[in-house]
């Protein structure tokens, strides 16, 4: 009878773990490829599911898993658009990350790039809507694949790190999961938007 209690109250969080980390995998792996994905959310509201949970390395995996797959759509972006570069045509993958880039921020990306080399690939994973110049200022200055594998490896790291860490702030202050996931999100959307409010509001100032 105590083996069947304990099995009754494990499996549904092993079947969670079961379908949540390939589902991660996958939805960040897409996001880091197509950039409308809200990933960082993702890993929010995953790390407040793992907090929530018994089951040990749960918040380890929420971290690795998120890592990894943002780390290979970053690269597997990035060979694409070389690839775009180095076609006559073009690709779509390039017109993609250029249609995404303004020139301000592009100017911008290009101007850290030379001064911090590869360093900058991180501040570019933290900074919301800065991955995409960052990464076309490197295409642009014909940065090898390698290389650039090489400075994102602590970018992914360190963008899985703050996510999660917002997730776990988001799945400390509730009881109930659902209400820790609520609270993560919104505190994603509120920290993607502040980047352009504050652009706006120092428009608005009086010069």
């Amino acid at each position: 009878m105590s083996f069947l209690a304990a099995a009754s109250t494990t499996s549904p969080e092993t079947a969670q773990q079961a379908i949540g980390y390939p589902t991660l995998f996958v939805l960040v792996l897409i996001g880091a490829l197509v950039p409308v994905v809200p990933t960082g959310a993702l890993v929010s509201s995953a790390a407040v599911v793992a907090f929530h949970q018994t089951a040990p390395f749960a918040m380890l995996l929420v971290f690795g898993v998120a890592a990894l797959a943002a780390f290979l759509g970053d690269v597997a972006l990035y060979w694409l658009g070389r690839r775009g570069m180095h076609s006559k045509n073009g690709s779509r993958w390039l017109e993609a990350l250029r249609s995404r880039a303004p020139e301000e921020r592009l100017a911008q990306a290009q101007e850290k790039l030379g001064d911090h080399g590869i360093a900058v690939l991180v501040l570019s994973r933290l900074v919301p809507a800065g991955r995409i110049p960052v990464m076309l200022a490197c295409l642009l200055a014909k940065m090898p694949l390698r290389t650039f594998a090489r400075g994102d490896v602590p970018a992914c790291l360190a963008w899985a790190a703050t996510y999660q860490l917002i997730g776990v702030l988001g799945g400390s202050l509730f009881s109930e999961p659902w209400e820790g996931v609520l609270a993560a999100v919104v505190l994603t959307v509120v920290i993607g938007l502040l980047p352009s409010l504050w652009k706006r509001v120092r428009r608005a100032a009086p010069q």
